[in-house]
């Protein structure tokens, strides 16, 4: 005659408080690990995610590792492939990543992301000059972009580029270039070796506050309307690894950063809520010049 092992009130309670310790206890273990896109030099965005790193690792209470990342692409893939739970992404690569991952979210934004801006700039030997109108003058220059896959780097300036000339960036300009990234392209026509680019502005003001800018051989010749860019965007099956309510305590440690020093190396003077449907506008320009579907 079998014997049942009958499970009491007690015990189930008991097992259920073993199931949920242990759970805990993995995931206070397992590493969160986040990327960026490589919108300027490494050296730079070591310094600033390394210290996000920290701040992230003590408000969650599990391990916080950035890893960096080669490309847009590479940035997309990573979160694509689970590589990276969260990401610090530009407004179009963020659109690119959470087509990707189902239930992926834009959790947080910076408050000068809402209103983001693109320079563009031009070399002192072109004789361009700042205007409140779009530069026509840039036709027929050696023109470079940051990164293909850039936001404030080439799809809004590429956008009012195709507004303005109804033709293909290859049809107005001498020569066209992508620099990889905003610090590049700054140099890059600090150099003369392109005329012209387009820039984040962002970028470009803390270059000028670093002294790297000489404003002898290069100006901002125009700037764009605003539009949505940067902004944190996290994988829908974080909280299935780190427990229920895990991606809100992602959300309420960035939007509740509000260390000068930390928000400087973005540089932000906060960080809001967003969502995706912030990012339409970004999703419908992609779709208009072709670079999504």
């Amino acid at each position: 005659m079998h014997r049942f092992f009958k499970i009491t009130p007690v015990l189930f309670i008991l097992i259920s408080v073993i199931l949920l310790v242990t759970t805990n206890v993995y995931a206070a273990n397992k590493t969160l690990i986040f990327s960026a896109i490589p919108d300027q030099n490494q050296s730079q965005l070591n310094k600033r995610f390394s210290k996000v790193a920290v701040y992230l690792s003590q408000r969650l209470g599990v391990p916080v590792k950035y890893i960096p990342v080669k490309s847009y692409t590479a940035a997309i893939t990573a979160f694509r492939n689970s590589q990276v739970h969260l990401a610090w992404f530009g407004g179009l690569s963020g659109v690119r990543a959470r087509a990707l991952v189902e239930n992926s979210e834009a959790i947080a934004q910076g408050i000068e992301d809402t209103q983001f801006e693109t320079y563009f700039i031009a070399h002192h030997s072109t004789k361009l000059q700042s205007s409140s109108k779009f530069p026509s003058g840039i036709e027929g220059k050696n023109f470079t972009f940051g990164s293909k896959g850039s936001t404030s780097g080439r799809l809004m300036p590429e956008y009012y580029i195709r507004e303005y000339f109804n033709k293909k960036p290859a049809e107005i300009f001498n020569r066209v270039g992508f620099s990889g990234n905003h610090s590049r392209t700054i140099a890059l026509v600090q150099s003369g070796a392109y005329q012209v680019g387009a820039v984040n502005y962002k970028v470009w003001q803390k270059e000028i506050a670093n002294g790297n800018i000489d404003l002898n051989k290069l100006n901002v010749i125009w700037k764009t309307p605003s539009y949505p860019d940067y902004q944190w965007t996290v994988r829908g099956d974080v909280d299935i690894h780190w427990g229920q309510g895990f991606k809100m305590k992602i959300k309420k440690a960035l939007t509740e950063m509000n260390d000068p020093e930390l928000l400087g190396v973005f540089p932000r003077s906060a960080f809001i809520e967003a969502k995706n449907s912030d990012y339409l506008p970004i999703l419908n320009t992609a779709k208009k010049i072709g670079l999504m579907e």
